[in-house]
């Protein structure tokens, strides 16, 4: 069987690990029965892109994130997968996912939306970003020439999503923000169809582009990587500031949002920093924005620090909740009690987790079956 050929439809068994091996044959896009077949293509798209505007004397300037790309003609953004061609602005992996599967909601990590549910999660190749820590870099980091894609148009995905019955859409793995308008025009026809949409980011999006997109969501999951800007600048490769404000202009668009923060040891692992962390979260997004901390594991440009100490993550949570945020998660710990939904309230566990799996749920609609107080969310 040929390989570019061999393709039935998308798999949901793989290991996350086969995801980050995109010129290998992807066991995760094996095992459907009844879908439909689509080819890997070593073709690039020629959409045109949304967001730019075009400069006196030529070139073009990208508005889709705070980069602000000036990209003369036959050159590429800083993210690889927008070019140039004779002053219009073409993204290069409109329907052309590298990644594809089927995953718990739980991993995206989204804890107060629709629990125990499924998402039906992509990525294209490229990032706005360089996040030294990335765990997707083989994705990430990669231009859409250099990874297997497959030919997939946004009806295509809403096809693949209801004949599976996953209820959810997540943009994810990579960053959705370079493939805005797959993404855009995916989410669109799935709220059309009664198919949902999640996106998974880090938030370094300018606002139009946010406020178009949003009323086509369902939920976002925003990477809070750190709350000092020589973070953003030193380890991440972009800016604070401009995702502070995308976090505001979520949580007062009424959006559901969770936040995650990966505690890397040495870099943004203080009590101040978490102090300080938990100081803004409530202040600007309120107490009850569900905060993961996840564990870090060596990955990609710092193999050389250690996993995150149990230690560290535990007392990320105690500042925090103590601070006076209300639903305070760690990642990365399977097992730990942290893991799971606490009452306010009355302490009564509402939703026990031990990994991705749900062991016991102990709510009525959106409220605690002891105490009937109100748990935000989307239940």
């Amino acid at each position: 069987m040929k390989r570019r050929t061999f393709i039935r439809c998308v798999g949901c068994t793989a290991a996350a690990a086969s995801i980050l091996e995109p010129r290998l044959v992807p066991e995760y896009l094996r095992g459907f029965e009844n879908a439909c077949a689509f080819d890997f293509t070593k073709g690039l798209s020629s959409v045109e892109a949304k967001y730019y505007k075009k400069l006196e004397g030529g070139g073009i300037e990208c508005g889709i994130c705070p980069r602000h790309c000036r990209v003369t003609d036959l050159e590429r953004g800083y993210c690889g997968t927008r070019e140039n061609r004779a002053d219009t602005y073409y993204t290069l992996i409109y329907g052309l996912p590298c990644a594809l599967n089927i995953d718990p909601i739980e991993k995206k990590p989204l804890y107060h939306y629709y629990p125990g549910t499924k998402a039906l999660s992509l990525a294209t190749a490229g990032c706005n970003v360089n996040c030294k820590f990335c765990q997707n870099w083989e994705i990430s980091q990669s231009r859409p020439e250099q990874t297997d894609n497959l030919d997939i148009s946004p009806k295509a995905m809403i096809d693949i999503a209801e004949k599976r019955k996953v209820p959810h859409i997540a943009y994810t793995y990579s960053e959705p923000v370079i493939f805005y308008e797959y993404m855009s025009d995916i989410a669109r026809l799935g709220h059309e169809k009664g198919v949902k949409s999640v996106m998974i980011t880090g938030g370094y999006i300018e606002k139009e582009p946010l406020a178009e997109l949003m009323p086509h969501l369902d939920a976002i999951k925003v990477d809070l990587k750190s709350i000092r800007e020589d973070y953003y600048r030193d380890i991440v490769g972009g800016e604070l500031k401009p995702v502070l404000d995308a976090l505001i202009q979520i949580r007062e668009a009424g959006m559901w949002l969770e936040l995650v923060y990966l505690v890397v040891p040495t870099l943004n692992d203080t009590e101040a920093e978490f102090t300080e962390l938990a100081g803004w979260i409530k202040t600007y997004l309120g107490p009850d924005v569900p905060l993961h901390f996840s564990r870090f594991y060596p990955q990609y440009l710092l193999k050389n620090l250690p996993p995150t100490p149990t230690k560290t993550l535990e007392k990320a949570h105690e500042i925090c909740k103590a601070e006076g945020l209300n639903y305070v998660y760690l990642g990365n710990l399977p097992g730990h009690r942290a893991e799971s939904t606490y009452c306010p309230g009355c302490g009564q566990v509402l939703i026990e987790r031990r990994g991705y799996r749900i062991y016991r749920y102990e709510l009525d609609g959106n409220r605690c079956k002891n105490c009937n107080r109100e748990i935000p969310g989307l239940f």
